[in-house]
């Protein structure tokens, strides 16, 4: 598969990512709905390394840590993504470890606002991957 056709599937798999998150939150399940939000940022993320640097280094990330750095280093640092977006994708990660490994919950509140930026990250990747 090659790096559109890949990039293609993730943003796909991210957009149903952001389908179940709000699913999940309407369902009452506040820490599912966070991972899958979570995910779909990171399924988005992905799509856009592919698409950015198909061979490089970075192009499919080993760890949830490297892919957020390589985020950082091929697309939020040479402005192609808004620091926000970085900065936002980093938040995720860190909601999703407090739903999903810590004896804590995430408030509601907190799951919506995160669903609300997933699906603003996708769409922002989206058309980033389109642009490219």
């Amino acid at each position: 598969m090659t790096g559109p056709q890949a990039a293609a599937v993730l943003l796909n798999k991210a957009q149903r990512a952001c389908d179940s998150a709000r699913m999940l939150l309407e369902a009452g399940d506040v820490d599912g709905a966070c991972n899958r939000a979570y995910f779909a940022m990171f399924d988005a993320a992905r799509a856009a390394l592919l698409i950015r640097d198909a061979d490089g280094p970075f192009a499919e990330g080993k760890t949830h840590r490297g892919l957020i750095a390589a985020f950082g280093l091929s697309l939020v640092k040479p402005g192609l993504v808004s620091r926000e977006l970085g900065k936002s994708l980093k938040r995720a990660e860190e909601i999703r470890l407090v739903a999903d490994y810590r004896n804590e919950s995430v408030t509601a509140q907190d799951a919506q606002v995160l669903i609300a930026e997933s699906q603003v990250f996708v769409l922002a990747m989206r058309a980033l991957c389109a642009t490219e």
